[in-house]
């Protein structure tokens, strides 16, 4: 392990907050982001995670609202944007708040990307341009799922930031990488005890991560089947992406990811109105994790 991927294990700490709400470039929300990501910080969380295709810019703002928090971009699509920009926006980041911003990559999806193809191809090439534009791997990590995205993020990146996963794709993710390597899975958590309640929410926010064949791919080979993956998602494959119960079920299922060998679980609260912060979810979260 690098020095600087053991900075970036220590900085990030056991647990995240992965939003896409933060992620948002409309200037009326701006404080409250702002605010937010303030807050999050004083709360104990090591790292936020900037979901959809995110980019430097929108984590500078946040960086500059706090002092110690690492923002990192889950994901920022290769297809989206050029290698030389991703490197010149971390190289303006890292100047002025050096160790603060983490640049996440990932391949997206064949029905939301144009031009997609032999993304594994893609990928090492647009490592080979960071490399060539000085950006070293300690301050990258890769949304991998499968054994060749893992291999290059053990061998060319800082580690792996799987995105809709379960323990068990966890152990598999870190006996893959080796203990080196940065492991921090995506959790889905829905803060709701009542069985009917908390699947049909999640169920409504699982169903358009199922369209993608990258995902639902990846939960075929873990055994789940099509049955599982069609309708939204059976109840077996909800409980397994997602963590909701009481505060105790909810702290376990986080257990099980650690335990499984992630060195820091990103934790998306997910409710039934996505369009705004969930600030008191993030403080109970925090408190649980306490």
């Amino acid at each position: 392990m690098n020095e600087a991927t053991a900075s970036l294990k220590e900085s990030v700490g056991p647990y995240g907050v992965w939003s896409g709400q933060l992620r948002a470039e409309d200037p009326e929300g701006a404080s409250e982001r702002a605010e937010a990501a303030a807050e999050l910080e004083q709360l104990g969380y090591g790292a936020v995670w900037l979901g959809g295709n995110s980019a430097a810019r929108n984590a500078a703002p946040l960086i500059r609202a706090t002092s110690r928090i690492v923002v990192g971009t889950s994901i920022q699509s290769i297809w989206e944007h050029k290698a030389s920009e991703a490197a010149a926006g971390f190289a303006e980041l890292e100047v002025s708040h050096p160790g603060r911003f983490v640049l996440g990559l990932g391949v997206s999806h064949g029905p939301l990307a144009q031009g997609y193809r032999r993304p594994y191809s893609t990928m090492v090439g647009y490592l080979d341009e960071l490399d060539r534009a000085g950006m070293r791997s300690g301050h990258r990590v890769l949304a991998a799922l499968g054994p060749k995205m893992l291999d290059l993020s053990r061998d060319r990146a800082a580690g792996a930031i799987p995105y809709l996963v379960t323990p068990e794709h966890t152990a598999r993710a870190r006996e893959r990488l080796g203990a080196g390597p940065l492991l921090a899975p995506e959790l889905k958590v829905v803060l709701d005890a009542d069985p009917s309640r908390a699947r049909a929410t999640a169920r409504a926010y699982l169903a358009m991560y199922l369209k993608l064949p990258n995902y639902t791919k990846n939960l075929l080979n873990l055994g789940f089947t099509d049955a599982d993956v069609t309708g939204g998602g059976s109840d077996r494959l909800v409980d397994a992406v997602f963590a909701w119960g009481d505060d105790s079920t909810i702290r376990a299922r986080v257990d099980a990811f650690r335990t499984a060998g992630a060195d820091h679980v990103a934790l998306q609260l997910v409710e039934d109105d996505m369009s705004r912060l969930p600030r008191e979810g993030w403080r109970r979260l925090a408190a649980l994790l306490a």
